[in-house]
């Protein structure tokens, strides 16, 4: 769409949009002459099918034959091609068209005189306007365009890598000398919109999942995708039960046949392992940073013409990473009632700082009546634990009833900081009686 400021102007801008033909196709109601006679399954019979060759060749080559003028066969498939309907012709664009993020927008722009003068010392400037900048294609100030004789034009082409969604104004220019000497200045505007052609979703636990989505009305082939992992992180991408880097770079394949994705809503899904690479004070901030990375896309239509996009940064769900983490490393496969049994530990510390010295205890804030408990002191002393260190403890418990009992309110307490911290996550045990035991 173009708008043009009132008044009289000797010259004018048209603007064509340059884009590949697509082929001419047309929909042919064509036919086998077997299908006339035989169903599809007569190929489920091996006898019949062999026999099916001689009993139809003297009727296809009396249809085929070049001196019938009746055009009996015209509806005949003489080649499995023709049920394509490819007529061999390329038909030019009737329209200016859709414009897709990540294409390369390119303009065949003439002005024209249409006056039954010259005009003179004209300067053309064109540039695209966005929502956030504006990006200047042809200026001609510092060499102008001489002379346009009456009914005359010039031309010249303007390219641009369309990298934002949205409204895009096209602004074209002149500043010229009409037949009387006036100087005068013509403005004209051309208005299109940017549309995404994918969409990507994506699922994130240990692994990601992309989707990509096709939003336009043509089959776009992907010749490359790349996942580009943020600071910390590697990715892996997953196929056929064999692992491969995400940059493909190891793979050892020079050349990769593109993936389909068609028109009107196809997709094609990636799936990628993702794991932090740095440990350390890094592998906790990994965690707890929601970006993952982003992707890298490109392809091509139906003709070749390419095109490119880069996703924003893809946000996954930070992990909750624990200052202080108790972990249960090992319990007895046998546990006798009211007899003691150790318990083993480990405490680690997940901050860049020192943390401790620390008390252990069981907590007696509990609706629920405990039957296991601390043998001996009920307060036990850890030392201090230094930036991203563990420190591994045995800890003597005893149980006084029989069955499935639970080890539970277990809480670390850091005496200088003066902080209780999450407690153990209840742990589950089977107490049995010496009496059954031999």
């Amino acid at each position: 769409m173009s708008t043009t400021p009132q008044g009289i102007h000797s010259l004018a801008f048209r603007v064509m949009r340059l884009c590949k033909p697509s082929f001419h196709v047309e929909h042919p109601f064509r036919l086998d002459p077997s299908d006339l006679f035989v169903g599809e399954d007569i190929f489920d019979d091996p006898l019949a099918a062999s026999n099916l060759s001689p009993l139809l060749s003297s009727h296809v080559n009396k249809c085929t034959d070049s001196s019938d003028m009746t055009f009996a066969n015209r509806f005949l498939l003489h080649h499995p091609s023709d049920a394509m309907g490819f007529s061999g012709l390329l038909v030019l664009p009737q329209s200016f068209g859709a414009i897709y993020l990540g294409e390369t927008f390119c303009s065949y722009i003439s002005i024209n005189n249409s006056s039954n003068f010259e005009v003179k010392d004209v300067i053309i400037k064109a540039e695209i306007q966005t929502e956030r900048e504006r990006i200047l294609l042809l200026d001609t100030s510092k060499s102008p365009v001489g002379t346009i004789h009456a009914g005359g034009h010039y031309d010249f082409i303007v390219e641009h890598d369309v990298k934002e969604l949205g409204a895009y104004t096209m602004v074209c220019t002149a500043l010229y000398n009409d037949g009387d000497g006036e100087r005068k200045y013509l403005p004209q505007f051309f208005k299109f919109v940017v549309a995404n052609p994918l969409s990507v979703r994506t699922k994130e636990t240990t692994y990601l999942e992309a989707c990509i989505e096709n939003h336009t009305k043509s089959n776009l082939y992907v010749d490359q995708i790349e996942f580009e992992p943020a600071p910390h992180w590697t990715a892996k991408i997953l196929k056929a039960d064999e692992l491969y880097p995400a940059d493909n770079s190891s793979t050892g394949e020079i050349v990769k046949p593109p993936i389909l994705v068609r028109s009107g809503g196809g997709m094609h899904n990636y799936l990628y392992q993702m794991k932090i690479s740095s440990p350390g004070s890094e592998q906790v901030k990994a965690k707890r940073s929601s970006i993952l990375g982003k992707l890298q896309i490109s392809w091509r239509t139906n003709l070749g013409e390419p095109g490119r996009l880069q996703t924003q940064q893809i946000l996954g769900t930070p992990s909750s990473c624990k200052e202080i983490e108790l972990q249960v490393l090992a319990i007895p496969s046998l546990i006798i009632l009211d007899k003691p049994f150790s318990v083993y530990l480990n405490l680690t510390n997940h901050t860049d700082r020192e943390l401790g010295p620390f008390e252990v205890w069981l907590s007696k804030n509990s609706a629920h009546e405990k039957f296991v408990m601390f043998n001996g002191l009920q307060t036990m002393a850890l030392p201090a634990v230094e930036a991203f260190g563990s420190t591994d403890f045995h800890l003597n418990l005893v149980a006084t009833k029989l069955g499935v009992q639970r080890i539970s309110g277990l809480i670390v307490f850091d005496t200088i900081e003066k902080i209780t911290f999450e407690p153990l996550a209840d742990v589950e045990i089977f107490v049995e009686s010496d009496r059954f035991i031999k």
